[in-house]
């Protein structure tokens, strides 16, 4: 039974983007933004051409490629559950107050007392739950990921849900993912939020969310990376990530809109192939595998729920192999890292297709977990 989607009230995000013509020597192509004190993302609409990722050396002569080759002509496959439940509602909050124009895309702005933190190296402390499935050469991968909105204990914790492809050894790969996350430390609040993240190098020198770094090109004017998303509470988005055969680019689709892409350029081993899918939840925290256990949740803060699906859900799980149509994968392997913390629960009998379960409360009310 699909939930109810949460009213979101107008007060709550206050932000509208207008546009007129200004130099183009100027970074912020916006001329009026209006946004309450308190509340609400102010958005600038900049120049497609003055974005950050072309600050990356590997591409400085880089020729934006304006949309993908092969996702609009891409097959999906089996049908999923995600064509009865689409919600009608915006994209992005921010969407109910204004647009930026075609030649701009839009940048959510840092606020004066929080800076963007521009560069957010990952060391160990990670708890994961996942699906995954291994084995071939892998060019794409996508699901429907229902959005929650995890408690989160502390400024130094973050709580996603997403999709990722992988390629490399176990200190040396690279990666790239999307989805959904509540994460203080980046975004300033405990708003769930749309994000993309790439990295190489297996995460020890490099790590990049939305466009707070050079690397991802946006080509979209209408999706915001790091926008607020909780108009989608209990309702589903759709992921896909899809490698175009002719440029090498990795693209992110985020419902039915192409939001832009990772370069080839910018991976070392994820160049041309993945040899890594993996689907689910992840808790970032200084107090994971510690005592006290951090109390962050990973997908709705409750352990798997395949009867009233409460829990962290994903749904059409489905992979591409060399490019070809989207399928579902021979194989898939459930794992955990700390299942009296957070669990899945992988269910593939009676459904048209496999469903995800997966998530916890941590240590929040959960003798369970140290």
């Amino acid at each position: 039974m699909a939930l109810k989607l949460m009213i979101v009230l107008p007060f709550l995000v206050l932000s509208i983007v207008t546009s007129q013509k200004t130099s183009t020597s100027k970074r912020h192509v916006a001329s009026q933004i209006k946004s309450t004190p308190k509340h609400g993302d102010i958005i600038d609409c900049i120049d497609i051409y003055k974005q950050p990722a072309f600050n990356h050396p590997a591409l400085k002569n880089h020729t934006i490629q304006m949309k993908s080759s092969h996702l609009q002509s891409r097959k999906d496959g089996r049908s999923t559950l995600q064509d009865s439940n689409s919600p009608k509602v915006p994209l992005q909050v921010w969407q109910q107050y204004g647009s930026c124009p075609n030649g701009t895309i839009p940048i959510r702005r840092p606020s004066k007392n929080h800076p963007s933190n521009s560069k957010i190296i990952i060391n160990p402390k990670h708890s994961f739950s996942v699906v995954l499935t291994e084995g071939f050469s892998y060019s794409g991968a996508k699901a429907n990921i229902k959005v929650w909105n995890p408690y989160v204990e502390s400024i130094y914790d973050w709580s996603s849900s997403q999709v990722m492809l992988r390629n490399g050894p176990m200190l040396a790969f690279d990666t790239a993912q999307a989805g959904w996350a509540v994460n203080p430390s980046l975004y300033h609040d405990n708003k769930t939020r749309l994000f993309a993240y790439w990295t190489v190098d297996g995460m020890k020198n490099t790590g990049c969310f939305d466009l707070t770094c050079p690397g991802f090109v946006q080509t979209s004017h209408e999706i915001v990376l790091g926008g607020d998303i909780t108009s989608y509470y209990g309702s589903f988005i759709t992921i896909q990530i899809s490698k175009d055969p002719y440029t090498h680019n990795w693209w992110l689709k985020y419902n039915d809109k192409e939001v832009g892409y990772w370069p080839g350029d910018i991976f070392v081993v994820l160049r041309y192939q993945a040899e890594l899918v993996q689907w689910g939840g992840e808790v970032y925290s200084p107090k994971v595998g510690t005592y006290p256990h951090t109390s962050t949740g990973m997908g709705s803060g409750r352990f798997s729920d395949f009867i009233f699906r409460t829990s962290g859900t994903m749904t059409g799980m489905l992979i591409e192999e060399n490019s070809h149509d989207l399928k579902q994968p021979e194989n898939l392997f459930v794992s955990s890292d700390e299942w009296n913390c957070y669990d899945a629960y992988l269910l593939k009998r009676g459904v048209p297709e496999p469903v995800f379960f997966y998530g916890g409360p941590g240590s929040r009310q959960n003798v369970r977990c140290p």
